[in-house]
């Protein structure tokens, strides 16, 4: 089985493609069984690893995406392009995994792919509608108030089903969150986050293949909510690769949308 990303200059997109040597949807025991998120994150917390799940494309893709209604999910605008069906991976425990059926997809109308492979900052966010109702095992997750920023020195918590070891899908799979810190120049447009350990000058923790769409938690307040999507990664010191920066699409600037959209897709969001 091969790997290939999508590249970007400093950067690169993560979203997972699985080429198998049989067409449709493959590998599905080796992503489901696997581990997550480069850097020895640890298998996330309840209260981070309750909402999220996986989705997988017919071409071979594999994002991570977040319950935020019953039968609604959010996710990276990059992981369900045009062009390819994509199916919700779903288990029970002690059952095999089993792909189940999405009947919408709603991209941003302002996500460009073109300026987010040239590192360019777009509304890289998406619904995604459920034909049934999410197993009450995942509870979704509330998103942030529109008026929450950051600044550099926060932390956030980034939950996925990436790979632990960059280039093998064979362990990507199971949900590891890491606390990461705010770094840059954030805004409305982009937050790029580090390890605080490596400063992102060595490798360490962070989002990797897989991780696109994951959620970047903030945990000030009543609880977990999600202040934005994971868009991309680098390598320590700009490089190619994982463990460096792990960048991430802020939800301020799109939140009208996902609300006015949800509600129109007969999932509305609770206040």
């Amino acid at each position: 089985m091969q790997l290939r990303a999508a590249h970007r200059r400093g950067g690169k997109c993560i979203a997972i493609l699985l080429l198998a040597a049989a067409a449709g949807f493959t590998g599905l025991q080796l992503l489901w069984r696997a581990q997550a998120m480069v850097g020895g994150a640890p298998p996330a917390p309840a209260e981070f690893g309750y909402s999220i799940v996986m989705i997988l494309g017919s071409s071979g893709t594999a994002c991570t995406a977040t319950a935020i209604g019953r039968d609604l999910l959010l996710t990276a605008a990059h992981c369900v392009q045009p062009g390819a069906d994509y199916k919700l991976l779903g288990s029970e425990p002690g059952r095999p995994p089993v792909l189940k059926t999405i009947i919408h997809i709603e991209r941003h109308p302002q996500f460009d792919i073109k300026r987010l492979l040239n590192h360019l900052a777009t509304a890289d966010v998406a619904l995604i509608k459920l034909a049934e109702p999410l197993p009450a095992r995942i509870s979704p997750a509330p998103i942030a108030g529109g008026s929450e920023t950051v600044a550099v020195g926060d932390s956030l918590v980034v939950a996925g089903y990436g790979v632990t070891v960059r280039g093998d899908g064979r362990t990507g799979g199971t949900a590891r969150a890491a606390t990461l810190t705010v770094t840059g120049q954030p805004g409305s447009l982009q937050i790029r986050l580090f390890d605080p350990v490596s400063k992102g000058l060595s490798a360490g923790l962070g989002a990797c293949a897989g991780d696109s769409g994951a959620p970047a938690f903030r945990t000030s307040g009543a609880g977990p909510a999600i202040l934005g999507v994971v868009s991309w990664s680098t390598g320590p010191n700009l490089t190619a690769g994982c463990g460096g920066l792990t960048g991430v699409t802020p939800l301020a600037r799109y939140r009208g949308w996902i609300v006015d959209t949800a509600r129109r897709l007969g999932t509305p969001l609770t206040p």
